[in-house]
């Protein structure tokens, strides 16, 4: 494939590279670097998030309405336009900060997995790992400076996170998206993310999926 790069792992020993390989601790390793211009994996799940955000806002707004006025198609329309233009700038503030996580990250996310029997563990690259960090910062350092302790608790958590375990014998959904080179591996409480090249896809998405009893 052409690509030669080498990435350590959380295991100080292993040395892992493009292709899905089985080292000596009995684990899969392997790397992948996402182009955050051509491929819209991280960019979809983003606007996921902002799209419940949005929903949920409508909903409250419309029980208040509900309680304090009762059911008027009047209000009800001045909720949707309310959620329309919410929805509008959701969309701009969602694609500005995507471009610049992508222009800080190099317009790539390098990801490292480690796959065993029991389960997948997803780790930030480490310039995804400083570029999560530095965000992380900021977004803690407005949360202090507004006096919004919930903001800056949720920057510390995003500094100090960089990886994602998933347990196979927790998965309740898995899907592939091929033309992504991603694998959905979805707990009750946790999606992970796993990406990895065209000529090992199969096999890593069987492997996963013959795990996950209770997909």
């Amino acid at each position: 494939m052409g690509k030669k790069k080498n990435t350590t792992t959380q295991n100080p020993g292993i040395q892992c590279d493009y292709r899905v390989k089985l080292y000596e601790d009995g684990k899969y390793h392997w790397m992948y670097d996402l182009h955050l211009l051509k491929n819209p994996a991280v960019l979809i799940d983003v606007y996921k998030m902002l799209g419940i955000t949005v929903v949920i806002v409508g909903c409250i707004l419309f029980l208040i309405q509900a309680c304090n006025t009762g059911l008027q198609l009047k209000g009800l329309g001045f909720i949707l336009k309310l959620m329309g233009i919410i929805a509008g700038i959701m969309v701009v503030l969602g694609l500005l900060g995507y471009l610049l996580y992508a222009a800080m990250s190099g317009w790539k996310y390098t990801a490292l997995f480690t796959m065993d029997e029991n389960g997948v563990v997803h780790e930030q690259g480490p310039r995804a790992e400083k570029v999560g960090e530095r965000i992380g910062c900021l977004v803690m350092l407005v949360g202090l400076l507004s006096k919004k302790p919930g903001v800056a608790g949720s920057g510390m958590l995003a500094a100090s996170r960089s990886t994602m375990s998933t347990d196979f014998s927790k998965v309740k959904k898995v899907k592939a998206i091929r033309w992504m080179n991603t694998i959905k591996v979805n707990e009750p409480f946790g999606k992970n993310r796993v990406y990895v090249d065209n000529d090992d896809f199969d096999f890593v998405y069987n492997f996963i999926r013959s795990r996950c009893q209770k997909a």
